[in-house]
């Protein structure tokens, strides 16, 4: 299962809460994540998102006993049902957390394994700490790389790193995690983690969420985009920007030397 809580500081914390199965995804707990991330999109009220788990896993990946690729090579079955499976679950909430335009953080407070690390790297800011594991285990099945990782990998490690963690199944632990480009930052322990990914996303809630939203859609198509494309989308979104509230505040703070008290709006 999954816990959803919203708090009176912006925050919407989303927590995997199947420690005795490592908080392996089943349908059930990849749907609700698709309909948490959906609800924190229109709620005004959410204006950060926290992703954690609970026991010593952050996430084991798909529960691989409800999941369609073990019925492969039985009579009827369709490959079909594994593509729409895809679409449906994984792809969608890496993508809607990929584009959901309010910042994020994801707590890796333990082992990450396939569609369990990519649910974290989609996420603008992942904390580790010095026991967190990321691992890889597709080409151990006879699987191919899903839940988006041949596309956040690469942008985050480079791509023969990638190809090395998807083909060879090399990972990586703790602070190894933050030099290769895969987290933020590495704390000591569980308890330092919690406190300091909870510390952030209240300080990211606390931000012109309009304006950080437009911002992180500029990084993350930069990718894909030409210089002239991103140019013309950057002008555009900063005459949205203008639009808001929290302009109005953030200048009224410079000029008058406080501390800007932002909206989100």
């Amino acid at each position: 299962m999954i816990r959803v809580d919203v708090g009176d500081d912006g925050v919407a914390r989303i927590t995997l809460d199947r420690p005795e199965a490592k908080n392996a995804l089943t349908p059930e707990m990849r749907d609700d994540l698709v309909v948490a991330v959906a609800r924190c999109r229109g709620d005004a009220d959410v204006r950060s998102l926290l992703v954690t788990g609970t026991g010593d896993a952050f996430c084991a990946g798909m529960d691989l006993r409800a999941s369609t690729v073990t019925q492969a090579g039985q009579p009827g079955f369709d490959p079909r049902s594994t593509s729409e499976a895809l679409r449906s679950g994984v792809q969608a909430f890496i993508r809607d957390l990929w584009e959901l335009d309010k910042p994020t953080v994801a707590a890796v407070n333990g082992t990450a394994v396939g569609p369990g690390a990519h649910l974290a790297l989609a996420c603008d800011f992942v904390l580790v700490h010095e026991a967190t594991r990321f691992v890889w285990s597709f080409g151990r099945w006879g699987l191919v790389a899903d839940a988006g990782g041949a596309y956040l990998l690469p942008r985050l490690v480079g791509l023969p790193r990638a190809k090395a963690m998807v083909l060879l199944g090399e990972g990586a632990v703790g602070a190894e995690a933050v030099a290769l480009g895969l987290a933020y930052r590495c704390l000591a322990g569980p308890d330092e983690l919690a406190a300091e990914a909870d510390a952030l996303a209240v300080r990211l809630a606390a931000g012109p969420t309009r304006a950080m939203g437009l911002s992180k859609q500029l990084l993350n198509a930069s990718f894909e985009t030409d210089l002239g494309t991103s140019l013309d989308r950057e002008a555009h979104f900063q005459a949205l920007a203008t639009a808001s509230t929290d302009l109005v505040e953030g200048m009224a703070a410079f000029r008058e030397r406080r501390d800007p008290r932002f909206e989100g709006r």
